[in-house]
């Protein structure tokens, strides 16, 4: 199952598990992304790190090392 910063840009994917440390965790909760959510990679740093991503109507820019923790299922 591909992870938040493998997902290629434009592509939408709904979350379907989040791994991370009980911190990093409550953090990703704080900004609304849970499982469930549908997000979507809107665009790229210059150097690739971080990303931005589109959820509901919020853009957020996560460090890929974040990103990394968050399983996603793709939606054509």
């Amino acid at each position: 199952m591909p992870t938040l910063d493998e997902i290629p840009l434009g592509r939408k994917g709904r979350i379907d598990s989040m791994s991370a440390p009980p911190g990093l965790l409550q953090r990703l909760l704080e900004l609304g992304l849970m499982e469930g959510e549908e997000v979507r990679v809107v665009t790229h740093a210059p150097l690739g790190d971080p990303i931005e991503v589109e959820s509901s109507l919020t853009r957020l820019s996560l460090r890929k090392a974040e990103a990394s923790h968050i399983h996603v299922v793709l939606i054509d």
